[in-house]
């Protein structure tokens, strides 16, 4: 976790200084499966975050947003074991996606066609996400 709250603190993410109202088991009966811990570390220390990372451009919604955006764009309906985390700004969502037992990929894909066959990996975890971006990694190389 040391190497996530370095990366957190290069790029001026802000803490969280209220308890949100949406809890995270809350957020894991809606959405069917465990959530990751070290995503789970970051939505209660950290609120949403809009910015670049590296060369590209990131919102992650902050825990308050999560279920009504997920709702708003038809993530639950049409995407199970998918919660949208945020956008990269150029149509395209951010999700943790539940593989199986445990098993998580962080992946991008058009709002417009909710469809897994859609969803690009950007990441084995969301710690590894992020630390690619970091890293200069592109969203589609």
């Amino acid at each position: 976790m040391e190497i996530f709250n370095e990366l957190f603190s290069k790029y001026n993410y802000l803490e969280r200084s209220k308890k949100p109202s949406i809890t995270i088991e809350d957020i894991e009966s809606t959405v069917n499966f465990k959530l990751p811990l070290d995503y789970i570390s970051y939505l209660q220390k950290y609120l949403g975050f809009e910015g670049f990372i590296g060369k590209e451009y990131l919102q992650l919604w902050d825990i308050d947003e999560l279920l009504e955006t997920n709702r708003d764009y038809g993530i639950f309906q049409n995407l199970p074991k998918t919660l949208a985390i945020g956008g990269n700004g150029n149509g395209e969502f951010i999700a943790i996606e539940s593989a199986d037992q445990g098993n998580y990929r962080v992946v991008l894909s058009p709002f417009i066609d909710l469809n897994s066959q859609s969803h690009i990996e950007v990441g084995t975890s969301f710690t590894n996400f992020l630390n690619r971006l970091d890293n200069g990694h592109e969203w589609f190389k």
